[in-house]
């Protein structure tokens, strides 16, 4: 994918052209029933400066376009909304959480897409604009649904597939091994990107929710049920993402208490065995002595001192094995 201009035209809901210059763009429009599309990846504000005057756009607006790390949101200024979005994607170890910056000026018959990098599925927007062009004749609320739908779907398909990491995290958890530490790397891991995408699709339910305010006059009632679909998309995505961040936490914290425990129980049966060992060792020390003491030089003592050492050592280790102590 290069970084040239991506342009489209429809008239009266039809295709007509695309990839054409974009100094046509003024042409287009000045042309009746005509709707354009026009991407720019990673320009300056120079870059923009094809666009800004044509459209009537915001410094502000162009000003956060070429700007990063904008957070999610919906602006409106005269003429035109701007839009600030990020879609998102796992990595295929499904350790780390890839987010890509969008914009969009929104017009009552442009749409002006910019995109932060290349990491912005372009191809997989137009095919969403292709399968549905019934819908082409709706303008410019038709290309917005599409770049919506897209965003908020890889948002449902990564929370979806963090769900998936949290399942496997919870399986080792309680696999009956002593978690390691490769098992806290994951969680934490784990946390950081559900606390990424929460930042990255909590802020889209407002997004979508003024969208379908009618003083805008941006969303058709034909298209409303469409974008009512993303919104509940969005709803679902919070939900899980919090929901998953809650099960994540608690995993930790049963993490902790099971190292707790694992300790608690390694002391219990190294004091156990050091209270076997310490009363034939108190013996053996006993007649250590250098003083006579009963059966001193005699065989026999020598023997008795055995069988106490036996049976005390015995003895000690059944009742504590009884009471699982060792």
């Amino acid at each position: 994918m290069d970084l040239k201009p991506r342009t489209r035209v429809w008239r009266k809901g039809r295709l007509e052209a695309e990839d054409f210059p974009a100094d046509l763009i003024s042409d287009y429009l000045a042309e009746p029933d005509t709707v354009v599309w026009l991407d720019l990846c990673a320009p300056d504000t120079e870059g923009l400066g094809l666009i800004t005057e044509e459209l009537g756009l915001s410094p502000l607006a162009v000003e956060d376009a070429v700007s990063h790390h904008e957070r999610p949101k919906l602006d409106r200024y005269d003429g035109h909304l701007f839009l600030n979005a990020y879609s998102v994607h796992l990595s295929a170890d499904g350790t780390q959480l890839d987010k890509h910056e969008i914009s969009a000026f929104i017009t009552g018959r442009a749409l002006v897409t910019v995109r932060g990098d290349k990491g912005f599925d372009l191809d997989g927007l137009l095919e969403r604009w292709d399968g549905s062009p019934d819908l082409a004749q709706y303008g410019v609320a038709y290309l917005l649904h599409g770049l919506l739908d897209l965003i908020v779907d890889g948002h449902f398909e990564a929370v979806q597939a963090l769900d998936d990491q949290v399942d496997g995290l919870e399986e080792d958890l309680f696999a009956g091994r002593m978690p390691d530490g490769g098992t806290q790397q994951r969680s934490y891991r784990l946390r950081k990107s559900l606390a990424l995408l929460r930042r990255v699709v909590l802020p889209m339910r407002e997004v979508v929710n003024t969208l379908l305010r009618r003083d805008l006059e941006i969303v058709p009632a034909p298209m409303a049920p469409y974008f009512q679909d993303v919104y509940d998309h969005v709803l679902r995505a919070t939900d899980w993402t919090d929901s998953l961040r809650d099960v994540v936490t608690s995993l930790q914290e049963t993490r902790i208490a099971m190292q707790g425990n694992y300790l608690n129980l390694v002391m219990k049966k190294l004091t156990g065995w050091a209270a076997v060992i310490a009363v034939p060792t108190a013996i053996t020390g006993f007649y250590g002595e250098n003083v006579p003491y009963p059966g001193f030089g005699k065989s026999w003592g020598f023997l008795s001192s055995i069988v106490i050492l036996v049976v005390t050592g015995v003895a000690l280790y059944i009742a504590f094995r009884k009471r699982d102590w060792i």
